[in-house]
């Protein structure tokens, strides 16, 4: 994901990582229960101060955008994630992989138009059990017609569960730091996004 280092990204919609968390990751002072969050869009993670009196369950969606939020206060800031509690760690794949299936248009369509990210490599081996022989059954298939779903991949190219590998790819974009690129995500810099 390309960003200008002065672009400042925000998430519309969360999920519900661990709520309420019972240690603080960000110095920021916090008045009221505190909740871990993943972002739909950028898959941010963040931590976010819950309206009083609204319970949580983990994996719900809720609005975090700039206009009125029904269920979160304010949001205290983007965090890493060593910072997650173990809880919102254990979460982590499950949440994402709903996302992923949530919005399968999305991701059918990085299926449909990835590109190659070096010279050596296309995007689609980034994806864990994606190697050589899948890329060249998927990038001939889609020659042929554009896929339309999670369910005409797997039956068209014999891949395991697309949602699942490419939740897999998005849980080690947002773990590790070092990941050379980042398809999903963007990188957490000290002070905000930084470019990929």
């Amino acid at each position: 994901m390309f960003l200008s280092r002065r672009q400042k990204i925000y998430e519309d919609y969360g999920y519900i990582l661990d709520y309420p968390i019972h240690r603080r990751t960000i110095r920021k002072p916090a008045l009221g229960d505190v909740a871990q969050l993943i972002g739909e869009r950028f898959f941010l993670l963040l931590e976010a101060v819950v309206r009083p009196n609204v319970s949580l369950e983990i994996g719900e969606r809720v609005f975090i955008g700039r206009d009125s939020r029904d269920k979160i206060l304010y949001i205290l800031g983007l965090i890493e994630y060593d910072d997650l509690t173990d809880v919102a760690k254990s979460e982590l794949e499950s949440v994402v992989e709903n996302i992923v299936r949530i919005n399968e248009k999305r991701f059918v369509e990085f299926f449909n138009s990835s590109t190659p990210v070096s010279p050596r490599m296309h995007a689609l081996e980034l994806i864990p059990g994606i190697g050589k022989k899948y890329m060249w059954v998927i990038l001939r298939e889609r020659e042929n017609n554009p896929f339309k779903s999670f369910n005409d991949i797997q039956q068209r190219t014999g891949i395991p569960d697309p949602a699942k590998l490419i939740a897999k790819r998005i849980v080690e974009e947002v773990s590790n730091p070092e990941v050379k690129y980042r398809l999903f995500t963007v990188k957490i810099a000290k002070y905000g996004v930084e470019q990929s």
